[in-house]
């Protein structure tokens, strides 16, 4: 495990070498025909795909090693032996001793990785200038060409004809040049178009570049013979393809006239013929052509052709690092067969595997990378056990809090609430993910967790990624703390706290007399300091970054590490969780509270906005209050959306009777807090906001949410702003206004339709959007980026990576006798390895 291929055949090759250097050379007797066997092993490393002088000096030293046992053999005799082995009195043992020297350094797992950490300026015809350039696109390595693996595949083995041309299709064809100019572009651009006319025996089309004719016009000249692949598009009445790849296959002049003489039709000229081509012609053009997602500024055979010279010259020194029986039991292949095989398909491929991704070569580069991503989340996972923490002894006032409730605990809060006290009960830090729905109660479990918490003496940061959340949360948790016998105070710290109240209060922290303080940010600047910080909870936790995270854990008392509670109202699917958080343990609260019933969903179009209308009338005439979202704040020049400001005004216009008010990130948190303790009142009946609301509002009596240019929101803000009505006894409803249509959005606003259920809702959402976006960068330090597996599509290979993880780092803890995967895995996970206990 962690060797390449070609450090495994040099190991192979010095292993008898090292056998007859010991005891001064006295074995080398004991071994027959080394020469032979060294020179045989040498020449089958130079079949490899290593670089050409490597292969000229490996293979110098097999032709000395095959000259060394010729001239034994001529010299064989009773008196031929050596007077001795000692070094330098005999030839072989020369040679042997040089050898050793000079490939002993290439058996080392650091000598391949070295070859592959080499500049693209090391390939022909790539020098520091298109070196850097690929650099600049993230392709800085020989080890980042190999491993950026095609997009798709282009099947070249049936070529078209040009009479069978299809608008709107991509095509591979063979045709000769009839023609070839250039013409002046109209319009702004200005500028010349390269243009040519080829055909076959079938018909001809238009070829044209709208820039870098300068240097076509040298290859696509008259009478030549091309191959040629892009899309074909219509223009007015003909075919045309628009910079399509072109390939010359023989110059004008070397086969024309007897091409073009089997195929001269009645009433032609030579001149203007199509030809016939024969199979010599096309020779080597039937081949299935790799497809790559070309960066900017990058030409696209260019990089094909970087990518093959990487393969040919560097891909035997790619290690493997999955364990040996897993891949004989899946049948995979080695990386660097892999890589082959990805890069430079051969005739006989499946291509319908290679584009759908299920070829074992694909798979067993996935498992490999999927199989880094685990190892470094269970080495994670190993380090936080392994960290000090602070025990809280389970009392009593946190079960005495849960009997005073208004409410009674859902079986899945009270499971949940279980799995986190026996967490908190243990000397190492707790670290556990809670994902529940919308309006699923994960508060109240956090809070009896602090009470508890509390009661050890001790102290819990509960922290919010807005200062609404945070104000939601101060007031949420001084209602649940009136169920606490005695003192239990709640404090918060947020950015628009007065100085001296927030002076007030981190003196009260650090004094030890605040239970539980709720902020945002706030909580881990350097001046905040608590008397004995054991719990933190950070809710709606990917909108913060880990080093963020950690600050706040580093403010625990001495070396102790504070359990850590992250919570999501956004789900996340199981799979997905277990290899985003597989150094979390794992809570779900999937049942909602008695009495609470899904909103109903309604979707109207451009032109329906009067329906929306009527159902806000009939909301106010019955005593409830609305809730109407927009995406901007002030209407934009550049974006045509209905924005909020001037929209509360035209609804207070046509409800002159009813108190309309609006909120919205930019006004100041005193003008944003009194704004929602109207509502919260019921003093205002129609709140107007953008999508601050989107998380943290809890208002019993909003029973409806219409949302504006719907299609313009993410599937997971439009469930949680769903979620913000039917919070009551009245049952809720959810108007989603979409002006405009994409595929994607209406894929989104189908989902809304026909499912509740935030965890289905989050499955579609990751097969919209892909894992990657899915994402986005509100999980910035919990993983390094994949570059091979899809979180969705290789989902089966996720729980075997996992399997083979664990069972990696039980038998071999740290990775201590695997110092090969070890450096893979910190590659990989950098400094990521080091936010171990901070969600």
């Amino acid at each position: 495990m962690g060797a390449s291929p070609f450090q495994s055949a040099m190991l192979e090759v010095l292993r008898p070498l090292e056998f007859a250097a010991q005891d001064d050379y006295a074995r080398l007797s004991r071994i027959r025909d080394l020469p032979r066997t060294v020179a045989i092993g040498l020449q089958r490393i130079c079949e490899m795909s290593i670089p050409p002088d490597l292969k000229q000096s490996l293979a110098g030293i097999a032709d000395d090693f095959l000259a060394l046992e010729s001239a034994a053999d001529s010299d064989s005799g009773p008196d031929s032996g050596p007077d001795s082995n000692a070094e330098g009195s005999d030839p072989l043992v020369v040679a042997l001793a040089a050898a050793r020297q000079q490939l002993s350094p290439m058996a080392t797992t650091e000598w391949s990785e070295a070859q592959l950490a080499q500049s693209p300026s090391v390939l022909p015809g790539f020098g520091k200038k298109r070196a850097k350039s690929l650099g600049r696109r993230g392709l800085s390595t020989i080890a980042d060409l190999l491993f950026y693996l095609p997009a798709s595949y282009e099947d070249r083995r049936s070529l078209a004809t040009v009479g069978d041309l299809e608008v709107g299709r991509r095509a591979s064809f063979v045709a000769r040049v009839l023609g070839a100019s250039f013409s002046s572009r109209r319009g702004r651009f200005g500028g010349r178009v390269f243009e040519a006319r080829v055909g076959d025996e079938t018909g001809s089309v238009s070829l044209k570049w709208f820039r870098g004719g300068e240097s076509l016009a040298k290859q696509v000249r008259k009478d030549a013979l091309l191959l040629i692949s892009g899309d074909v598009k219509r223009y007015r009445f003909d075919k045309e393809l628009s910079h399509p790849e072109v390939v010359v296959l023989s110059e004008p002049g070397s086969d024309a006239e007897a091409a073009s003489a089997s195929v001269v039709a009645e009433g032609q000229t030579d001149a203007d013929a199509p030809t016939a081509f024969s199979d010599a012609q096309l020779e080597g053009t039937r081949r299935i052509v790799p497809d790559y997602a070309t960066p900017e500024g990058l030409h696209a055979r260019g990089l094909r052709r970087a990518i093959a010279l990487a393969v040919e010259r560097y891909a035997d020194f790619v290690p493997g690092y999955l364990p040996a029986p897993l891949c004989a039991q899946l049948r995979l292949p080695p990386p660097s067969q892999s890589l082959r095989e990805l890069h430079l398909p051969g005739v006989e491929a499946d291509v319908d595997a290679l584009i759908e991704r299920t070829s074992p070569a694909r798979t067993r580069l996935a498992l490999e990378e999927l199989y880094l991503l685990e190892l470094g989340l269970v080495l994670r996972r190993a380090g936080r056990d392994s960290q000090p923490g602070i025990a809280v002894a389970p009392g009593r006032e946190a079960a005495r809090s849960m009997a005073r409730l208004p409410f009674e605990l859902t079986s899945a809060q009270d499971r949940v609430r279980r799995e986190i006290m026996a967490d908190l009960g243990r000397s190492h830090p707790m670290s556990r993910l809670l994902e529940g729905d919308v309006g699923c109660g994960k508060t109240v479990v956090a809070f009896l967790a602090a009470v508890a918490v509390a009661e050890a003496g001790c102290q819990t940061a509960m922290m919010a990624p807005t200062e609404l959340l945070a104000e939601q949360h101060e007031i949420t948790l001084n209602m649940l703390a009136e169920t606490v016998e005695g003192s239990f105070r709640v404090a918060r710290l947020t950015a628009s706290v007065s100085r001296d109240e927030a002076e007030q209060t981190r003196q009260a922290l650090a004094a030890g007399e605040i239970d539980l303080v709720v902020g945002t940010h706030a909580l881990f600047q350097q001046s905040v300091e608590f008397g004995k910080l054991a719990f933190v909870v950070i809710d709606e936790q990917h909108r913060f970054g880990v080093r963020q995270r950690a600050a706040l854990s580093a403010k625990a008392l001495g070396d102790t590490v504070p359990h850590t509670l992250v919570m999501t109202a956004t789900p996340i699917p199981r799979t997905l969780a277990l290899t985003l958080y597989g150094d979390l343990d794992l809570s779900v609260i999937d049942e909602l509270p008695a009495g609470r019933t899904p909103a109903t969903t309604l979707l109207l179009r451009s032109g329906e906005g009067q329906q929306a209308t009527d159902r806000l009338r009939a909301a106010v005439d019955r005593g409830e209050q609305a809730y109407v979202v927009y995406p901007l704040v002030a209407e934009s020049e550049k974006i045509d959306l209905r924005a909020a400001t001037e929209s509360m005004l035209k609804i207070r216009t046509a409800f002159p009777d009813v108190a309309v008010d609006l909120v919205h990130g930019q006004m100041d948190a005193e003008s944003r807090r009194a704004t929602m303790a109207r509502f919260a009142r019921g003093e205002t009946q129609v709140l107007v906001s953008t999508t601050v609301i989107e998380v943290g509002v809890d208002v019993p009596n909003a029973t409806l949410m219409i949302v504006e240019h719907a299609e313009r929101f993410g599937l997971a803000q439009l469930h949680q702003l769903r979620g913000r009505v039917g919070r009551g006894k009245a049952p809720g409803t959810c108007v989603l206004v979409a002006r405009s249509a994409s595929q994607d959005s209406e894929a989104r606003l189908t989902a809304l339709l026909e499912s509740s259920d935030g965890f289905a809702i989050a499955e579609a959402d990751l097969r919209i959007r892909g894992p990657g976006e899915f994402l986005g960068t509100q999980q910035h330090g919990r993983l390094p980026d994949l570059k091979i597996a899809d979180l969705v599509r290789d989902v089966r290979h996720i729980a075997t990576a996992r399997e083979a993880a664990i069972e990696q780092v039980r038998s071999d803890p740290g990775l201590a006798r695997s110092p090969a995967l070890a450096r893979a895995v910190a590659a990989r996970w950098g400094e990521r390895l080091e936010w171990v206990g901070v969600g």
